[in-house]
């Protein structure tokens, strides 16, 4: 047992090393399968979802034949909010996560309140049209236009953060990952639903003809944007697997960090508590 536990600290802290050495040392990254500069990857990610911030709910249903709503109504019910919950939901922008939140605790009493973070405004504008819409109570969300690396909330301020999809648009995983700990309050809890790695090989491989040679087309007949979902299957291809993404929310103070495939590890719900 002191063996195994010895083997997943060295693992641990070879992959922060890794990180930690690309963060001093290397100044670009990976943009979907492109090489960019680390000052230009933002600025890229920004215009990808300025660009489909319109039609992204829509190309959503589209793309995932609606699964992705049962997907996000698993991460709701892992989270299992309670009527006092203060949740902070980063990457949040057209308000998929946050409505369910304000829905799972509609016939319950109490101070919940759910703060919607995300660095691009078009997407945070798509979401408070989409609130109003719905006519929910605004006195228990807040929206933020920041950055998931250097976010502008107190430290131990929330009892829960959600990511759904936006973390392996980032560029450094590990300081969103360090930041998420920050304002958690000890005992509170990191859920990241993310996109990862098929297991099956024979649906990997049909999962990867349907993403390159599918996906691009339906973004340019439904959208009118051919660039902006190629970029979104590449990204999938870059981001850690299951079992490495684990290690890193381990090596950012999480602890008892948990994942659950769904759909074969089309997606997968990551969890974590600061304790």
């Amino acid at each position: 047992m002191s063996l195994l536990f010895n083997k997943c600290c060295l693992r641990c802290s070879n992959v922060h090393n890794y990180f930690k050495f690309t963060a001093l040392y290397s100044t670009q990254t990976h943009f979907g399968f492109q090489t960019v500069d680390e000052a230009d990857k933002s600025k890229k990610v920004h215009q990808v979802f300025k660009n489909v911030a319109d039609s992204y709910d829509v190309m959503n249903d589209v793309m995932s034949c609606g699964i992705h709503r049962l997907w996000k109504d698993e991460l709701m019910k892992t989270l299992d909010p309670s009527p006092r919950t203060r949740l902070l939901d980063v990457a949040g922008g057209t308000g998929d996560i946050a409505f369910r939140y304000l829905n799972y605790i509609s016939d319950m009493k109490g101070d919940g309140h759910v703060t919607i973070a995300d660095i691009n405004g078009s997407m945070l504008e798509e979401g408070k049209k989409r609130a109003l819409n719905l006519k929910l109570n605004q006195d228990k969300v807040s929206w933020v236009e920041c950055d998931a690396e250097n976010l502008p909330m107190e430290s131990d301020s929330y009892s829960a953060y959600t990511i759904a999809f936006g973390i392996r648009n980032v560029t450094h995983i590990d300081k969103v990952l360090d930041e998420a700990y920050r304002v958690l309050e000890p005992g509170g809890r990191f859920l990241c639903l993310e996109f990862s790695q098929v297991n099956p090989t024979a649906l990997r491989w049909l999962y990867d003809q349907y993403s390159f040679n599918v996906i691009p087309v339906m973004g340019h007949i439904v959208a009118g944007q051919w660039k902006p979902y190629q970029y979104l299957v590449e990204s999938i291809r870059k981001f850690p697997c299951q079992e490495d993404f684990k290690y890193m929310i381990e090596c950012a103070g999480f602890r008892c960090v948990t994942y659950t495939n769904l759909t074969f590890g089309v997606v997968a719900i990551h969890s974590g508590f600061k304790l």
